[in-house]
């Protein structure tokens, strides 16, 4: 009885060891991020905290291994990340489907896994809306296909003010085939039936607005209130509950937890 008694002692002292080291890599993590985020970032109980993120983490590990592809919570910006000219998702698919939704250009294609997570949003928003119009304008985005964008708003704006608002190619969230634009794709999308739906209950869904108003020094970009990328619907509670519902304060915290030796 001693003996096992001892063990589990052992046991308990183990659990308790990897908690602690858990939770002092918090403040770990933390230190190397932005004075905003570090602001903005509440974590009151830190084991709530670390239960939560493992979640998000195990979801993240399982949905990669079914798909082969990038991770949802990849760092992708200006200064994170970069995809090489050839990288292309696999499992990529038509985004097309009349029955629910309009698209407003033909032959945009998606990550499988995201649209069918995008058709049971659409489903959810005509419950609730009664049908109102859900229009789709943008999905993934090549790499080439991105560099004739950008330059193309380069030659329109010059590029001190193209880079606020268009991704250099390589950096761009559509590359990844889990970003898609919404509707007229201008801020006026966030007066619309559709864009007052969508930040009530996208992260529902798992689809979280990359580009929210009012962090353009944080995530590079200007408001972008048609802009979101899917991260699964555990990472969107995560966001929200911890991390002010900033998506680039989440991504930058996982990303250097990931790397924290």
């Amino acid at each position: 009885m001693k003996k096992l008694m001892a063990v589990f002692s052992a046991a308990l002292a183990c659990v308790s060891c990897f908690a602690s080291t858990d939770e002092a890599k918090i403040d770990s993590v933390l230190s190397k991020m932005s004075p905003r985020a570090r602001q903005e970032i509440s974590i009151t109980n830190k084991a709530e905290f670390i239960s939560d993120l493992n979640k998000v983490l195990a979801f993240e590990k399982k949905t990669t291994a079914e798909s082969g592809d990038l991770g949802l919570l990849y760092l992708l910006d200006k200064k994170n990340g970069h995809l090489s000219s050839s990288y292309v998702p696999k499992n990529l698919v038509a985004v097309e489907n009349r029955k629910l939704y309009k698209v407003n250009k033909a032959g945009m294609q998606i990550r499988k896994d995201v649209k069918e997570k995008l058709e049971e949003m659409v489903r959810a928003y005509d419950k609730d809306t009664g049908a109102a119009l859900f229009v789709v304008s943008s999905a993934y985005r090549s790499y080439s296909y991105q560099n004739g964008l950008f330059n193309r708003y380069v030659e329109q704006d010059g590029l001190e003010e193209a880079e606020r608002y268009s991704a250099r190619p390589g950096t761009s969230q559509h590359q990844l085939g889990t970003a898609m634009d919404f509707g007229s794709i201008t801020n006026e999308f966030a007066e619309t039936k559709q864009g007052k739906w969508m930040y009530e209950h996208a992260w529902e869904h798992g689809f979280s607005l990359s580009f929210p108003k009012g962090y353009e020094p944080d995530t590079g970009f200007m408001w972008e209130s048609w802009h979101f990328r899917y991260i699964g619907v555990e990472a969107c509670k995560l966001q929200k509950k911890y991390f002010n519902d900033v998506q680039q304060f989440m991504l930058e915290f996982i990303d250097l937890w990931k790397n924290e030796s």
